[in-house]
């Protein structure tokens, strides 16, 4: 039998490594559902005070925005983490290249958002909150910081971060709604919570005795990180295109208080999506380390990865799709009962979503970044042809079974490549609880001994 056969590949919960990650996602799982519960709370507020027509036009401008904003992070997130893991000892030439990768990518969002804007001649007032909003993008740029505690595995520092900004801008939309400010100071508010993240991540580095002015920009850096990332950038503006499209096509087609209700559903059901992100954000580092060990520990590694998130996913949708109505009317109103037939629908897209995310860390740990990104075009053209067919059709409910299909299709496209279709029959064995049934199986067998 050969070495790699040996390996064990069963979790040692008594071992330090799992100690470590157990730590470092708790951190984050703590951080998230602060965060969750202080902007669940705080957002229901907030839209309550809006009403279906208002959150409409602040989820438009937030959408459009969203449109060009993700060429900010150029696609650099989990590449700098994985190389951070890979060469601690590069800290200072990596941080520093991609800080100024993202300024300069910020600078083109925001250029490309607001020429966008006039030339489809969006209202004085869109314009007027679509440029606050897409300041934002600028700040987002300090957030490399957050990248090298992730490679550290100490994500208590960026829940620190996270934890007081979204706790300051809380109180800020609290005070605005009890002084009925006008939508315009919300938007601003938006961006404000970015700045605190950037103080913030600055103020932990510098209490970890580090400083930014030792970051350097490496010419030589920048253009590989930038080989390795492009076709994630794509990916990313892909990803952002057939994420937020929907809303955009929406108002385009339909009106503002359609949004509105249409927003709220999907205000609920990705409220959940930071577990998916909780998890993969924390695990990726022991699964780019497995690969170095063992080709068995590595996939089995993969499979528990897409159990786990699989498993909450479906958790989560079954009892959201039978009491949607009492969820809307209790969170949001009776107002905004129009939204609960999408909340039905569009919570199941969280089971491709979970998946989506965890096979897009196989991806890149096999470097096939090409592939991520024409699973996520694929995504993208369905869903916009399945929106200007369905929307006319069946209003925002269309809207909502456009994006369930067109997610669904972009995470089995990893199953059309000989080389990546294991993955798309890891993930079936998953959604079908099929590990789960050889787990509960093997537990009970084990007991009997």
């Amino acid at each position: 039998m050969s070495d790699q056969e040996d390996i064990n590949t069963k979790i040692n919960f008594d071992s330090e490594s799992f100690k470590k990650y157990f730590a470092n996602t708790s951190w984050m799982f703590a951080e998230k559902f602060i965060r969750l519960g202080i902007a669940f709370v705080v957002g229901i507020y907030v839209v309550r005070h809006l009403g279906p027509e208002n959150f409409g036009v602040l989820s438009y401008a937030t959408s459009f925005v969203g449109l060009f904003a993700t060429i900010a992070t150029l696609g650099l997130d989990s590449i700098v983490v994985r190389e951070l893991v890979k060469a601690p000892e590069r800290r200072d030439e990596l941080l520093g290249s991609v800080f100024y990768l993202r300024i300069i990518g910020a600078v083109i969002a925001f250029a490309l958002t607001i020429i966008t804007a006039f030339i489809l001649q969006e209202s004085y007032f869109n314009i007027l909150l679509i440029t606050i909003i897409v300041t934002s993008t600028v700040f987002q740029s300090f957030n490399v910081i957050e990248y090298y505690f992730q490679a550290r595995v100490e994500s208590k520092f960026n829940v620190y971060v996270q934890s007081a900004s979204l706790i300051i801008a809380s109180i800020i939309k609290v005070v605005l709604v009890l002084l009925s400010a006008p939508l315009v100071y919300f938007a601003i508010v938006y961006v404000l919570e970015f700045v605190f993240l950037s103080a913030g991540f600055l103020i932990v580095y510098k209490i970890n005795n580090l400083k930014i002015s030792d970051w350097r920009f490496k010419t030589g850096t920048a253009i590989s990180l930038i080989k390795d990332a492009w076709p994630l950038i794509l990916s990313g503006v892909v990803i952002a295109v057939y994420m937020k499209i929907d809303q955009v096509m929406i108002k385009n087609m339909l009106s503002s208080k359609e949004v509105g209700y249409y927003a709220a559903a999907v205000k609920l059901s990705e409220a959940w999506y930071f577990i998916q992100m909780a998890i993969c954000t924390s695990l990726f580092p022991a699964i780019v380390k497995a690969k170095q060990v063992s080709e068995k520990l590595y996939l089995s590694r993969l499979q528990k990865l897409y159990d786990i998130l699989a498993w909450m996913a479906i958790g989560i949708a079954i009892p959201v799709t039978f009491l949607s109505d009492f969820i809307i009317k209790t969170i949001f109103g009776a107002q905004f009962l129009p939204a609960a037939p999408v909340l039905t629908i569009y919570i199941w897209a969280g089971v491709a979503t979970f998946l989506g995310v965890a096979s897009s860390q196989y991806l890149i740990s096999e470097n096939m970044t090409r592939l991520s990104f024409f699973r996520t075009l694929l995504g993208m053209i369905i869903n916009v042809i399945l929106n200007l067919v369905l929307i006319p059709i069946y209003g925002i409910v269309g809207s909502a079974l456009a994006t369930l299909i067109s997610y669904s299709f972009a995470t089995i496209a990893i199953g059309f490549s000989k080389k990546t279709s294991q993955q798309l029959i890891m993930m079936i064995r998953s959604v079908l609880l099929i590990s789960l049934f050889n787990h509960i199986k093997n537990y009970g067998s084990t007991n009997n001994r």
